[in-house]
């Protein structure tokens, strides 16, 4: 594999298409790279030169009575945050290190949040992008109007492919106004309360925009476990609307048997933030994190058998469980690095035998690059593969980033 000795930092979109298109004449594998908080999924690129987007960060236009926005790839996601909040609009990334975080990471990696069941994925708010394909060609596609089109939306095909099929180097997103008020609920649970207080908070009439069930992640993410971990809610809306489904939410926390609650105003949004920053955070090198889909009625049932098979490898366990959506995050680690090498590879077999599809998002061991990072091969792979050797026929971009050595 080559190793990139080189970094290069186009100032601009035709900077970036002359500098593509003279890599691919000249045979020489591009690694892109924007903030690397999501360096942990799928493996390093084979390639002779990295590519950094963080040239490009201009905000291009920001029309929030229209509620559109256009930005350059490398824009940090904090940044744009900020930007959006001033005028009361925002969009839902929900992706970890927003501090670092790119708007063209996060887009090529395909990251879903723990909002989507509320606000939808990141990819459902793209109008149009500006891509660099690997011969050089700047290809425009969509426009900053929210309208139906026909044809082929290549935006969409461009987002979570983990820039095997161009660069992208522009996004032009729709807009939501901004939740006036969020709220934040921590509560630790009794034995007995788990199944019941996921359930009840999970179903309740107004939606919560968050519920997480968590073990563990005791230094990054608020709170501490009780005999059954916690229960971690957000509720965002108008002030009547919270304070409307705030009844509700202590209603249900009782009815579950759960004595105490902790609420919280100040910092609400940052507590959210403190655990999707969770789902990436290693333990030095003796970590490796696994990410899986679940149905939310089943995730909890799941969790506990991850729990289970840890533990049979005499492995430290974290979880995380997306009640709302069924994600479950999973983080095994051991005393060091060398403990956890004489394990990691037999467990990683002994959990795809359980969950095929589990994928690894965060982890420096060494033995990373030994295990199923991506779990079972998609059954649409071969496709995949076309459309790599279509946009990519010299293996320019990214190559070996994605799943199936793509």
């Amino acid at each position: 594999m080559q190793t990139p000795v080189e970094r290069v930092t186009p100032a601009s979109v035709d900077e970036l298409a002359a500098f593509v298109a003279r890599c691919d004449r000249e045979g020489v594998a591009i690694a892109i790279e924007g903030g690397n908080t999501l360096h942990g999924m799928g493996l390093s690129a084979r390639a002779g030169i990295a590519l950094s987007t963080l040239g490009l960060n201009r905000i291009v236009e920001d029309a929030p009575a229209d509620l559109t926005v256009a930005v350059q790839s490398g824009v940090r996601l904090q940044t744009l945050a900020a930007t959006l909040a001033r005028h009361g609009t925002f969009v839902p990334f929900d992706a970890p290190l927003a501090v670092d975080a790119t708007v063209g990471g996060t887009l090529a990696a395909g990251w879903l949040g723990p909002r989507r069941h509320l606000y939808g994925r990141p990819r459902d708010y793209i109008l149009g992008t500006v891509a660099v394909l690997a011969d050089g060609t700047i290809a425009r596609a969509g426009g900053m109007v929210v309208k139906n089109v026909a044809g082929y939306d290549m935006s969409r095909l461009y987002t979570g492919s983990f820039g095997t099929l161009c660069v992208l180097a522009q996004a032009n997103m729709k807009t939501l106004p901004l939740p006036t008020h969020a709220r934040f609920f921590l509560a630790k649970l009794p034995e007995g309360t788990r199944t019941r207080a996921i359930a009840y908070c999970s179903s309740m009439p107004i939606a919560p925009s968050a519920v997480f069930w968590i073990e563990g992640f005791s230094r990054a993410i608020d709170g501490d476990d009780g005999p059954e971990g916690r229960l971690l809610v957000l509720l965002e809306g108008s002030d009547a609307l919270v304070e409307r489904a705030t009844r509700e939410l202590r209603s249900a926390i009782g009815r579950a048997g759960v004595p105490e609650t902790r609420i919280a105003d100040a910092g609400a949004r940052e507590s959210l933030a403190r655990v999707i920053d969770a789902y990436v955070t290693s333990i030095t090198e003796r970590s490796i994190t696994y990410r899986i889909a679940a149905a939310p009625d089943d995730a909890e049932s799941r969790a506990l058998g991850l729990r289970a098979l840890a533990e049979r490898f005499e492995l430290r366990n974290d979880i995380i469980v997306d009640a709302m959506n069924g994600d479950i995050v999973f983080r095994i680690s051991d005393l060091d690095a060398h403990a956890l090498a004489g394990k990691i590879e037999m467990f990683d077999d002994a959990l795809h035998d359980e969950e095929p599809r589990a994928s690894v998002i965060a982890g420096d061991h060494p033995a990373r690059t030994l295990l199923q990072v991506w779990g079972a091969p998609p059954e649409g792979l071969d496709r995949m593969r076309e459309l790599k050797t279509r946009f990519d026929p010299n293996g320019t971009l990214n190559a070996g980033r994605f799943v199936g050595g793509i």
